[in-house]
């Protein structure tokens, strides 16, 4: 279960994703990310992560895998090194499937961050990240680099 602070007066990230059942979204999210489970039908349920709302709705057929973790995925950026790290300890510890492993980008700049992906039972990708530098999150406009050179695919 994770730890969020209860109040009424902030606004909640909602996001909206395929699956092709409930049974394994409830496995990965639930008991793997440790996300609180919701109500939930035969054809989605509503999930807590860090306190935002996922909704996995139930497709009879998923797009075919993305090549790389561009363009789409999802995630949170943590403000503690410490939170993140547990997440990463978790998922290592439920056995779940690192996309790709932890790492530092950009190691040495204002935008050095810690970040790792998962992958869902359904192939969408999950990233969470940790900047050294709170600052670069939204600003550090001096700088133009954004995610892996190596993974970027030009699309024309």
């Amino acid at each position: 279960m994770q730890t969020v602070q209860k109040r009424d007066d902030f606004i909640l990230f909602h996001l909206a994703f395929p699956v092709t059942n409930i049974l394994d979204t409830k496995r990965f999210y639930g008991e793997g990310l440790g996300c609180d489970i919701g109500r939930e039908s035969p054809q989605s349920v509503i999930l807590s992560l860090y306190g935002h709302q996922l909704v996995a709705h139930v497709m009879a057929k998923l797009t075919d895998p993305q090549q790389g973790i561009y363009p789409r995925h999802f995630g949170l950026v943590f403000s503690a090194l410490a939170d993140w790290q547990a997440l990463v300890d978790r998922a290592a510890a439920q056995q779940l499937t690192f996309y790709q492993t932890p790492k530092l980008r950009f190691p040495g700049l204002p935008l050095a961050h810690h970040t790792v992906f998962l992958a869902d039972p359904f192939d969408n990708l999950l990233e969470f990240k940790h900047y050294l530098h709170p600052e670069a999150i939204f600003g550090a406009h001096t700088y133009n680099q954004i995610g892996d050179p190596d993974s970027l695919e030009v699309v024309r």
